[in-house]
């Protein structure tokens, strides 16, 4: 009954992740489509396949994952406020367990703010436990605080996003989730729509550990193209986690195509 729940919760999240996407994106002013693309307080639309292929994992030998990233972004209003709404769910194809299927869905609601230097956000993330095996998630329902923001200048953007997730409810026999996630954000733009610019490095703090563990150091290159009249941005990424006392990854290489909805 259990892993027919998850299943179900993760078929509706899919749905949200496909069908989502369908009303559009309005430039703002003083912020082009190329630099957006790289910005996660930008109010743009967008739905990315991602596939993050983990090479080598810090205490485990001869052992590589494979994790493909389905994330949807859909700006919305209430009232005078302006939201980003962005769910992640992951969807885990090789792993040192062995194990295949879902894992758990990431779900954020940042109310945003323009300022003449760029944007800060603030708002709710939250966590579901809709892995279709213990082994893929942590089997809790967790939330928190996110908060960040994005300074901007021609061809420069910089900034950090703050995510914190403190488990709530699940699994009395499973850890509790505690982690605080830090993302610096560099992008550079470069000529024929081409960027370069730190990878999502996703830092790792977690409470119940009292340590670090994930320090990654990345890089990622991207460029912005045009199909017909959808633009499409690929991209490239490498990292190094540096924190080497616990089971993570320790190296990754990431493709991911993004598909952008503007409006004209």
């Amino acid at each position: 009954m259990k892993r027919m729940h998850s299943f179900f919760t993760a078929v509706q999240a899919v749905s949200l992740l496909l069908f989502l996407p369908c009303a559009g994106f309005s430039e703002e002013p003083g912020q082009d489509l190329e630099q957006a693309a790289n910005d996660p307080t930008a109010s743009l639309m967008s739905f990315q396949i991602q596939n993050v292929y983990a090479g080598d994992y810090h205490n485990l030998k001869d052992e590589d994952g494979n994790t493909i990233l389905l994330r949807s972004a859909v700006p919305f209003k209430t009232g005078p406020l302006n939201h980003i709404a962005r769910v992640t769910l992951p969807i885990v194809t090789e792993s040192p367990s062995r194990k295949e299927g879902l894992s758990d869905l990431v779900l954020f609601d940042l109310i945003v703010f323009n300022e003449f230097w760029g944007r800060w956000g603030i708002g709710p993330v939250m966590l579901f436990p809709t892995a279709t095996n213990d082994a893929l998630g942590a089997d809790k329902w967790a939330a928190g605080p996110a908060a960040g923001f994005v300074a901007r200048s021609q061809g420069l953007l910089w900034g950090v996003f703050n995510q914190n997730l403190f488990s709530y409810a699940g699994n009395g026999d499973r850890e509790d989730v505690s982690v605080s996630i830090i993302q610096p954000i560099v992008n550079f733009s470069l000529p024929d729509h081409w960027s370069i610019g730190t990878s999502e490095m996703n830092i790792t703090y977690d409470w119940e550990k009292d340590d670090w563990t994930a320090l990654p150091m990345g890089v990622k290159l991207a460029k912005l193209v045009k199909f017909g009249q959808l633009p499409v941005q690929f991209s490239g990424a490498y990292e190094y986690n540096f924190a080497n006392d616990y089971l993570s990854p320790e190296w990754a290489v990431n493709f991911t195509v993004k598909f952008l909805f503007p409006l004209n």
